[in-house]
């Protein structure tokens, strides 16, 4: 029942505008950022991200805006994050994910890797169908966000010192299973996702796991590492 009814707090308008524009950002975001996003006044946004921590959808904490310390800093100020915990409701109730572990230990315990690769790659390219491969990082952004993973570009710094683009994602699906098998599930979605775009096309699929994001990355082909 609270999965429930921690979503059911987000039947609000204002509410869920508040709670995806957090979500989205990857970071603390204070009362007043959230308000000015939803284009609501600053009371308002409170109340609604105090309930919204209060369902545990959020998470809050305090610190200084400004960046400074000491004496003249300012109060501390309240911020939010989306909450670590994963909720899903299922009626009647269902179990995917005990299954899910279980075939991923024995998948595991077999030393069906390549195996499993190889069907991950096929379901990718099925999903795609006979649409040609990726046609660039923006479009990766699109089909990427159709399937949860929450992409957004990112800079980042080349051997040569020149600013890259890449696609790095808040979140990775399979999250529960990768954590108990990331080899393998890290694997398997590094695998679903060369289906999905293409390997032949202006972008690229590898694995660069980070703490808090998804182990995948999309990049254009030509940046070959550099």
């Amino acid at each position: 029942m609270e999965d429930i009814e921690a979503i059911a707090a987000l039947q609000d308008p204002v509410r869920r505008r508040l709670y995806e524009y957090v979500a989205a950002q990857g970071r603390e975001v204070g009362r007043n950022e959230a308000a000015e996003a939803a284009g609501v006044a600053r009371t308002l946004a409170a109340h609604h991200l105090d309930r919204l921590a209060e369902a545990g959808l959020l998470e809050s904490g305090s610190r200084r805006l400004t960046g400074r310390s000491g004496p003249g800093a300012g109060r501390p100020a309240k911020v939010y994050t989306r909450a670590r915990a994963e909720r899903s409701v299922s009626l009647p109730a269902r179990d995917y994910r005990t299954a899910a572990e279980l075939l991923a230990e024995a998948a595991e315990q077999a030393g069906l890797d390549a195996e499993l690769r190889a069907a991950a790659r096929r379901r990718g390219e099925a999903l795609r169908g006979s649409a040609a491969p990726c046609g660039g990082l923006e479009q990766a952004v699109e089909m990427l966000a159709a399937r949860g993973y929450e992409p957004h570009l990112e800079g980042v710094e080349g051997a040569t010192g020149a600013a890259a683009r890449v696609v790095r994602m808040r979140n990775c699906p399979f999250h529960a299973v990768a954590e108990r098998f990331p080899p393998l599930v890290c694997g398997m979605n590094l695998a679903l996702l060369e289906g999905l775009l293409g390997t032949d096309g202006p972008v690229r699929a590898r694995m660069d796991a980070r703490p808090g994001d998804c182990c995948v990355v999309v990049e254009n082909s030509k940046n070959n590492g550099d």
